[in-house]
């Protein structure tokens, strides 16, 4: 099989090239690859069986000023890709497709059962207080675990962009007939993690603190509970995707571990592997974040043969001390 790779030099497409047992055609910006480029993909295009699509603009953004950025990366540059893979007929799409598409993830409350939340008040943020509230009782909810089949509700840029990603993506299934995996990554960590920008994850931003001797800061009361799931594993759903899918459909998949963890127990974990200082809880908090949102991997499992393989342990020592070796705090 030949694969076209979009963000081959990324963070996790640069995984993905050395998961691939295929001939893959590597499309990054820094290869000079733009997604919004029609005529450079119609020099790759040609003679190709697959694409997987990892190249997006990433991260919650700094505020309104990226929304036009997002936009044209993540959307645009989308269908600017799909438009031309329906040209030389390639029918199978792999997607890097986002949790953050659920906005909050599933709650319960005690006397409405499974409801949608609210956006969380500024004022309850204010005060300390994090938990979503039920829409019909103001009472504070429990979280739950949520499966593909939960209603869309992006509350960020990037959220919304990535849902795009994903509506554009069916689009040109049902036109073409062609095959689309979106994979729903949850928050992904491990080996080449971005640092020291803006857009880069909780795991990354809390060592970088850590390396220069600085306390992390963890937002809100540090409880807020996520899925972190190593890069190889997503290397490894995206390789299992090729050969799934089908025909004229978006078939959606978490990509998770299957087991929380909380943002404070990440922030502790990474002090202890580096020796560094004990986060603090800073109480300071995000619009755009959620408060909880975990996985069910249950389907991944079932229809694509996926288990994540790296433990939270294992993944969090090995991320930590191979960041660290990079810059000579740890090893010679």
């Amino acid at each position: 099989m030949r694969v076209l790779l979009t963000g081959s030099a990324g963070f996790i497409g640069s995984h993905i090239v050395e998961a691939l047992d295929h001939d893959v055609i590597a499309a990054d910006l820094r290869t000079g690859v733009d997604v919004r480029d029609a005529a450079a993909l119609d020099r790759l295009l040609p003679g190709v069986d697959a694409v997987i699509h990892q190249a997006a603009k990433v991260g919650l953004g700094v505020d309104v000023a990226d929304l036009p950025d997002y936009a044209s990366v993540n959307a645009y540059g989308t269908a600017t890709l799909l438009a031309a893979m329906a040209r030389h007929g390639v029918g199978r799409l792999v997607l890097a497709s986002s949790m953050v598409v659920y906005g909050e993830g599933a709650y319960d409350c005690p006397g409405h059962g499974r409801v949608r939340p609210r956006p969380r008040r500024v004022e309850d943020l204010a005060q300390g207080l994090y938990d979503p509230r039920c829409p019909h009782c103001d009472g504070v909810l429990s979280p739950s675990v949520i499966d593909e089949d939960a209603p869309a509700d992006p509350r960020n840029a990037y959220a919304t962009t990535k849902l795009a990603q994903e509506h554009l993506a069916a689009n040109w299934a049902r036109e073409t007939a062609g095959a689309v995996v979106a994979l729903r990554y949850h928050n992904v960590y491990g080996p080449r993690m971005p640092r020291d920008t803006p857009y880069a994850g909780v795991a990354s931003i809390f060592l970088s603190a850590l390396l220069s001797g600085v306390a992390p800061k963890v937002f809100e009361d540090g409880g807020q509970r996520r899925d972190f799931v190593h890069v190889r594993d997503v290397a490894r759903a995206n390789v299992l995707a090729l050969g799934a899918g089908t025909a004229g459909e978006l078939v959606a998949y978490n990509v998770a571990s299957g087991t929380p963890h909380t943002v404070g127990d990440l922030a502790t974990a990474l002090a202890a592997q580096t020796g560094g200082p004990e986060p603090v809880t800073t109480g300071d908090y995000r619009l755009g974040d959620v408060r909880h949102i975990v996985a069910s991997p249950a389907r991944a499992t079932r229809e694509l043969g996926f288990t994540a393989e790296v433990t939270f342990e294992d993944g969090i020592k090995e991320f930590a001390h191979q960041q660290t070796e990079r810059v000579g705090v740890i090893g010679s």
